[in-house]
């Protein structure tokens, strides 16, 4: 269920499809950034939604 959810954007891919993907992505930036770019799309996922929503964030808590 979760995977259908995560992985829905990648459409009709089969299981080869999708392991080649990762495994050019641990190619292309290396095990060790992985984490690390993770956290950074996170964090602007977050700040998209609280924009959208018009929720306050510490920098706007800080201006005031």
């Amino acid at each position: 269920m979760i995977s259908s959810i995560l992985l829905g954007f990648l459409g009709g891919l089969g299981g080869g499809e999708i392991f080649l993907l990762v495994v050019v992505i641990l190619i292309f930036f290396g095990g060790k950034r992985i984490p690390e770019l993770a956290r950074g799309l996170g964090k602007g996922i977050k700040e998209f939604k609280d924009a959208k929503d018009g929720t306050p964030t510490k920098d706007d808590e800080i201006k005031k």
